[in-house]
């Protein structure tokens, strides 16, 4: 086969090119520390990155779900807390009340605190998290109890056992955040399942309402029977409160697994992108080398054929 002018031209302007392309790739990784720009590149490493993305993305996700739910139980928490603070002050305001040392002004003034502490329970029970009533269920756009024009306090929506939603923390993993207010504000003897009617007293307000009237009528065994009611719904409260501090402290573990699992795939991703930089640095020199060297090398052998052409 005859070698031609073209043919020496153009072999040399393919392979300068091919060494440029190589130096510029070499650059490229260079100025970005990642490995490819494009699939094309290493088409099973941009497939490893993409499912290394997508996984992280997800883990993301589980970890803002981990933090919102941790979040609502902590008003949670607290609003169970404060619930606990008020029977123990009304407790400790029942038990004065019920020594046979108190009359007349005494009691009325143990009156005017207990009908306040109950009026700070109606405003606990209706607490919200970012705009969402904690206490109501599903329905978190309606608060838990309402004071109807004539005074009387009820429950302002219907509420089912199976009213507790979930959140996503993990693959195969949910976590159950919202408490239903009737299982702080019910009965305590009864099984407790959370499940109210709209239009119904809260028992634990009833027991204030009736606490409230023994004392302006100082009837001494309903106030001692009160002593009682409002010891069943401390313990109630502190179970309920035992439960949501039990589903931190599984969020927490959860948070830290899921830290460490993010951790873990972007060391991977960045084990599957990421250059050498001093392997990289070696590699340029190379390819600057070879490329200064092939356009010398060229220019010797072409220049002579080149001049003699144009001629």
């Amino acid at each position: 086969m005859r070698v031609t002018n073209n043919m020496l031209v153009n072999n040399m302007v393919y392979n300068l090119n091919q060494n440029l392309r190589t130096l510029e790739k070499l650059q490229y990784q260079q100025s970005t520390g990642k490995k490819f720009r494009v699939p094309s590149d290493d088409p099973i490493g941009a497939s490893k990155s993409l499912k290394f993305n997508t996984d992280i993305s997800k883990l993301e996700q589980y970890k803002r779900n981990a933090k919102d739910a941790m979040s609502w139980m902590t008003d949670t928490e607290a609003a169970l807390g404060e619930i606990g603070e008020v029977l123990k002050r009304a407790s400790e305001l029942t038990i004065d009340a019920a020594n046979g040392t108190k009359e007349g002004e005494d009691l009325k003034k143990i009156k005017e605190e207990i009908d306040q502490l109950k009026e700070h329970l109606v405003q606990i029970a209706n607490t919200t998290y970012a705009g969402r009533h904690i206490f109501s269920g599903y329905k978190t756009d309606m608060p838990l109890l309402k004071v109807t024009d004539d005074g009387d306090i009820q429950y302002n929506i219907d509420l089912e056992s199976t009213e507790v939603f979930e959140y996503n923390v993990g693959v195969s993993e949910t976590v159950k955040v919202n408490t239903l207010g009737g299982k702080v504000f019910g009965n305590p003897s009864e099984d407790y399942t959370g499940e109210v009617n709209q239009g119904d007293k809260p028992y634990l307000i009833k027991v204030f309402e009736d606490l409230s009237e023994a004392l302006e009528n100082n009837d001494p065994d309903a106030i001692q029977e009160a002593i009682g009611n409002i010891e069943k719904s401390h313990e109630q409260v502190l179970a309920v409160r035992a439960e949501v501090g039990a589903k931190m402290n599984r969020l927490e573990l959860t948070e830290k697994k899921l830290a460490v699992q993010v951790d873990s795939v972007k060391e991977l991703l960045s084990y599957n992108e990421d250059v050498d930089m001093a392997e990289v640095f070696m590699h340029i020199n190379t390819a600057q080398n070879v490329y200064v060297s092939s356009l010398m090398t060229g220019a010797k052998i072409i220049q002579p054929t080149l001049v003699e052409f144009l001629r």
